[in-house]
């Protein structure tokens, strides 16, 4: 498939709305909750990862990765997706079936939990998110064919693949990191980045889907569902208020205005 230069999404694309919201931070979260929950690709993440020793250091390129791929120029995406696809056939972290199961659970948390934050997303909207990240997907190694397009496939594909899930001790370790995770001693008692963190990680837990709760052996409490909602739009409103010249990373401005100089010129 052929790319605009300019990128692989545009601004008008659901994907560039959705990831550009601040409810990602909660999604992103939530999604390595989720990824953690399927044992082969968990193993793999335990074995050839450096998370513990560098645990910011993979959380930050994980979120390159997406910003990269969503705002960046389509030679950017191109050369990162690349050389991510180098490193896992490497480490021998290439199966397209444990590739998909990655790209869907990062693809349900971040589209769930921007609804549920309170973004405005038709039907329509959702399908076409799912559709439109078929393009992580292939990059990354994945058929085409392989990949689900719609809401309703999406559901039919965590009902296939869910016998083949459970909370290992490899999942549970890294749920312990993500609600823990280790801070340099002058950010953790000299900022209020710890218990900000740990806010931000127990509701990613919560709003996980209720079998994904259900394998971590994490109570579900009555009306949990309504209070981690209104937790969610609160949270999307508080981040709302902080500019974006101070939220976004430089490569969300950077696509802004490369898109915005094509409208000038054309």
């Amino acid at each position: 498939m052929s790319y605009d230069p300019l990128g692989i999404y545009n601004p008008e694309s659901v994907v560039w709305k959705v990831h550009s919201d601040p409810s990602m931070l909660v999604g992103g979260i939530r999604a390595l909750f989720q990824q953690a929950l399927h044992p082969v690709a968990m193993a793999g993440v335990a074995t050839h990862s450096n998370f513990r020793e560098d645990a910011w250091g993979r959380l930050q390129r994980t979120g390159d990765y997406v910003t990269t791929l969503t705002f960046g120029s389509t030679e950017q995406a191109l050369e990162l997706t690349s050389r991510v696809r180098r490193v896992h056939t490497k480490l021998g972290l290439d199966n397209p079936h444990e590739l998909l199961w990655v790209h869907m659970a990062m693809v349900d948390s971040f589209l769930d939990v921007a609804f549920r934050s309170g973004m405005a997303l038709s039907a329509e909207d959702k399908d076409l998110y799912i559709s439109e990240m078929v393009e992580f997907a292939v990059l990354v190694g994945i058929p085409r064919g392989d990949v689900p397009t719609t809401l309703s496939q999406l559901k039919e594909y965590f009902k296939t693949i869910a016998p083949e899930l459970v909370a290992s001790d490899d999942a549970k370790r890294a749920a312990i990191f993500l609600t823990l995770p280790p801070l340099p001693t002058v950010v953790r008692f000299a900022t209020p980045a710890a218990p900000a963190w740990a806010a931000l990680s127990a509701l990613a837990a919560a709003s996980l889907p209720r079998w994904a709760r259900d394998l971590y052996g994490w109570p579900t409490l009555p009306a949990q569902e309504l209070a981690t909602n209104l937790s969610l739009l609160a949270t999307r409103k508080s981040l709302s208020l902080i500019p974006s010249a101070f939220i976004a990373p430089p490569i969300f401005h950077e696509g802004v205005r490369r898109w915005q100089s094509q409208s000038v010129n054309a």
